[in-house]
């Protein structure tokens, strides 16, 4: 069965106890060492070149995380508020063991990537690409901060964290066609079976984040301001984790999917969930969200594909695409972002002029915003710079008063219009 077709539909959180999750667990186990890799080998060496590469950069994200969110899955046990919700962690944490032993069986057998689990954890490293590696490294520090802090904001944060962006936005795409492709080849038939069961199990750890989080969340402003907190720091990060190798669009093609096929079917998953949770995407601060909520998903994963190939979100880039399509997308983004209280209920303009890419200009008027191709006629404030430095102070949280320092941020207006220019950008 795919992961499509596993999906719940409509809000089922309250109809799903933790006995239940905890029931499934046992009547679903299955036994990592009983799955056989015998005939995998073959099929491996029967894919393209593109294919073994793409598969390798995929399957080594899958193995680390999974190590790596069984290592951090602890402190959520001794944090969870009652002792049902602690009992299907128990749960979660020897699946998540055994998530790892599939991946590194396969590493083993069918690769020969070492003996140990610590050889086949170490031939990972290289696949790890810098989105990949930062949200991780977040997951690292989250399981500390939840050492120290057992609070219901901070397991709010965390829960948000690993079961809603890591498992359910970030893995669950990727096992949807990894898993489709292969139950359709063949050709591989012990790897399908490891991610069959590795999907089955991930959807019911997704299904206890969702329960619990519309428990503790819409009653909770503490909560959702944990929430929109760890989003703001996360989000650039989970959206460049599949970012193929030197932007080659050919290690998800070669599967016959696509980098939007994946980011559409990731926010589709967001946007249910979130609204079954009661903290629905269009309710959170505009800047977590940036995008025209009306438009089909779709139409919002090409765009965020666009930019993330353009170098203008995901890895600090030095020299960002700076076409007009491009410029278009970001500063549609920038003018929702846009704080309209911070203009005081009046018009303002803002102006950038880029000394290598064609010009925008912003307006803010009586709480509306948009963002105009071109010269204004009279802005209160322009900003004069380069777009590669324009796109690492809006994007990679460069400090501009460094850029001024530096000379490649020059503004021009009145000591006013540049506080007001910061209240519009401040984060409501």
């Amino acid at each position: 069965m795919s992961v499509a077709a596993a999906e719940p539909k409509g809000n089922t959180a309250g109809t799903i106890t933790y006995t239940d999750l905890y029931r499934r667990w046992e009547e679903n186990n299955w036994s990592a060492m009983g799955l056989d890799y015998s005939k995998d080998r073959e099929g491996w060496d029967a894919l393209t070149d593109t294919q073994r590469k793409s598969a390798l950069w995929m399957y080594s994200m899958f193995f680390y995380g999974e190590d790596s969110v069984t290592d951090n899955l602890s402190p959520y046990i001794d944090a969870a508020p009652t002792e049902e919700q602690a009992y299907f962690l128990a749960t979660q944490q020897v699946d998540e063991a055994r998530h790892a032993i599939h991946f590194h069986r396969f590493f083993k057998e069918v690769l020969g990537s070492g003996d140990s689990i610590s050889d086949t954890l170490e031939s990972t490293l290289p696949q790890l690409g810098w989105g990949y590696r930062k949200v991780f490294d977040r997951l690292d520090r989250m399981a500390d901060e939840l050492r120290a802090d057992r609070s219901l904001p901070k397991f709010a944060q965390a829960v948000t964290l690993y079961h809603m962006i890591v498992e359910g936005t970030l893995a669950q795409p990727g096992q949807h066609y990894i898993e489709d492709f292969f139950t359709k080849d063949g050709s591989m038939p012990g790897f399908s079976e490891g991610m069959r069961n590795v999907s089955r199990d991930e959807q019911r750890h997704i299904g206890y984040g969702v329960k619990t989080l519309s428990e503790i969340v819409p009653q909770s402003d503490e909560c959702k301001a944990a929430i929109v907190e760890l989003f703001r720091e996360v989000n650039k990060y989970s959206l460049a984790l599949f970012c193929p190798p030197n932007y080659d669009r050919a290690y998800t093609e070669c599967w016959g999917f696509t980098l939007e096929d994946i980011f559409s079917f990731g926010l589709k998953l967001i946007k249910q969930r979130w609204k079954t949770i009661g903290f629905p995407l269009e309710e959170m601060p505009a800047d977590i969200w940036p995008f025209d909520h009306s438009l089909p998903v779709e139409e919002v994963a090409a765009r965020q594909v666009k930019l993330l190939l353009a170098g203008v979100t995901g890895e600090p880039n030095d020299r960002p695409d700076s076409s007009t399509e491009v410029q278009e997308i970001l500063f549609d983004m920038t003018s929702r972002t846009a704080n309209t209280a911070g203009a005081d209920a009046g018009a303002f303009t803002m102006q950038w002029k880029f000394t290598d890419a064609d010009p925008w200009h912003l307006v803010v008027d009586n709480g509306s915003t948009r963002a105009v191709h071109g010269i204004a006629s009279d802005p209160d404030l322009t900003l004069k710079t380069d777009w590669s430095e324009w796109v690492a102070i809006s994007m990679n949280d460069k400090n501009p008063l460094k850029s001024v320092a530096s000379r490649k941020l020059t503004p021009k207006g009145s000591p006013r219009a540049i506080n007001t220019f910061r209240k519009v950008f401040t984060p409501s």
